[in-house]
């Protein structure tokens, strides 16, 4: 679809960038005293109308601006899961002490900024729009990791994003330069029309670029070994950065890697499908198998050493990385739905787990585990929400998480393929709940009840149980979610 035609589906995003522009207006010519305030009222009035945009937008039938994005159901899916989290951000930052003396107008900026790029990971089929969309959120990431300026390990933490940052994004460059060379084309179709004329094990250059931009796609979601950056990021940056960092870039991500990986090296233009075969005979199940496997074990082993509340929850995404791998290895249409409804509920415990974080570090400055010991007993009403988050990330019923690795483990079940890492799974399962549940003890079974509570706070507090709703709804009563998921599993191919 020619540029101009295209603009009418492109709404959401150029409403996004509009907001941005009047935000930067709004900085330079207002003073100080009002200006967070003002800021986020904006940013909390773009997201709604970006919403609303979302809600009405339809389907084209064609990719826009000459085949760069796709509009779709399925990257529609991903655009709601960044606007409920971009959301939940913008609600809890007045309320984070972290946050109280710096000024928050750029603060908001960014993160709009960043929404954006994810928004065009979501839809991207053109090597340059990825690289480009992978680019936005990574400076914007870069730039919120370090927003605490006078902090030491903030800057530190934005410093190893940079760098890591910089290192897999030019490896991932070149293994889609490569892609281009083989294709002459950088739409995904062109490129897989080019790779499916390639014959035998694989063209060794075939096989350097799918090596190199899954390095790319595995910094994004810290998939090992290339998530060094993780847990010192997670640390340093403000929890609610982290928060958002360990949700919304991680689903990105996997809709990117999805994406590219089920279209550009699939053996034929339809997808999803039933059953996927990969480009040129190549064993890519097997290697995202071994990426499976090294990830969910490397994040629970070193997990279980962590004493900071925050540098464990990083760990832990680590893993759920490795978790979320696992179906990838498949990537039939099963396979796909899995991923994305494990997405689905992972934002909703994790981001809540991480809002506790929040609320603890306001009421006591605390960090380490040891120090949460007998919160059960001073804020109940966020200890037990953090209870049913932890009980998700394991995976235990009757949560949303345990109903999101079932379908994780029955789509390798299923399809009788690599059953050792859907053991390996089921044991770094019950390794993770040794840590998950070391908090747990720490809450509810040491120290004693002196009969004093710790007054909470209304607005974070209400938006902790907000979250648990769903996470405990979606383990008794989860086909609406799935649903809309199955409805989602809807791809752009050229005459699909």
């Amino acid at each position: 679809m020619p540029n101009i035609e295209s603009l009418s589906f492109f709404l959401p995003e150029l409403f996004l960038t509009a907001s941005m522009v009047v935000i930067i207006l709004v900085d330079v010519f207002m003073g100080p005293a009002n200006r967070n305030r003002v800021v986020r009222q904006l940013s909390l009035a773009a997201l709604a109308v970006t919403a609303y945009l979302l809600w009405v937008q339809t389907d084209p039938g064609e990719a826009i601006f000459f085949g760069a994005l796709a509009v779709d159901p399925y990257s529609r899916f991903f655009k709601w899961l960044f606007l409920i989290a971009t959301a939940v951000i913008f609600f809890v930052t007045p309320y984070t002490s972290q946050l109280l003396k710096t000024a928050r107008h750029e603060y908001y900026l960014f993160l709009l900024a960043v929404m954006f790029g994810l928004f065009l990971m979501a839809s991207a089929q053109d090597l340059i729009i990825i690289y480009l969309s992978i680019e936005i959120v990574s400076i914007g990431s870069f730039v919120l990791a370090g927003f605490l300026k006078g902090d030491r390990h903030s800057n530190e933490s934005s410093l190893k994003y940079v760098i890591y940052g910089a290192f897999s994004s030019g490896v991932m460059l070149y293994g889609l330069s490569l892609l281009f060379g083989l294709a002459g084309s950088t739409n995904l179709f062109d490129v897989q029309r080019a790779l499916a004329s390639i014959t035998g094990p694989g063209d060794l250059i075939l096989v350097a670029a799918l090596l190199m931009i899954l390095v790319g796609f595995g910094y994004k979601i810290s998939m090992a070994p290339f998530h060094f950056w993780t847990p010192d990021v997670y640390q340093g940056a403000p929890t609610t950065i982290t928060a958002y960092l360990s949700v919304a870039p991680k689903a990105a991500g996997f809709a990117l890697a999805l994406r590219v990986l089920g279209i550009a090296f699939g053996d034929n233009l339809q997808f999803p499908a039933d059953q996927w075969f990969p480009v040129g005979n190549l064993a890519i199940g097997t290697v995202i198998a071994l990426f499976s496997g090294l990830t969910m074990t490397v994040g629970n082993i070193l997990a279980i050493q962590q004493n900071s509340v925050k540098r464990m929850l990083a760990y832990s995404s680590v893993a759920h990385a490795g978790y979320m791998l696992m179906a990838v290895t498949i990537l039939n249409i099963q396979a796909l739905g899995a991923v994305m409804f494990y997405l689905a509920v992972y934002l909703f415990m994790n981001l809540g787990a991480f809002l506790v974080v929040i609320l603890v570090h306001n009421k006591f400055g605390y960090d380490d585990i040891d120090d949460w010991r007998g919160l059960g007993f001073k804020l109940p009403l966020v200890a037990v929400p953090m209870g049913v988050f932890l009980f998700s990330l394991t995976g235990l019923p009757p949560t949303a998480g345990f109903v999101g690795k079932v379908y994780l483990f029955s789509v390798l079940i299923s399809s009788q393929q690599f059953w050792w890492l859907a053991v390996l799974g089921v044991l770094n399962s019950v390794v993770s709940l040794y840590y998950y549940l070391r908090i747990m003890k720490v809450m509810f079974l040491e120290g004693e009840p002196t009969g004093e509570t710790v007054s909470d706070h209304p607005a974070m507090t209400g938006m902790i149980l907000a979250l648990m709703v769903p996470v405990l709804l979606f383990g008794v009563y989860w086909s609406p979610l799935m649903g809309w998921v199955r409805a989602s599993l809807k791809i752009f191919t050229p005459g699909g």
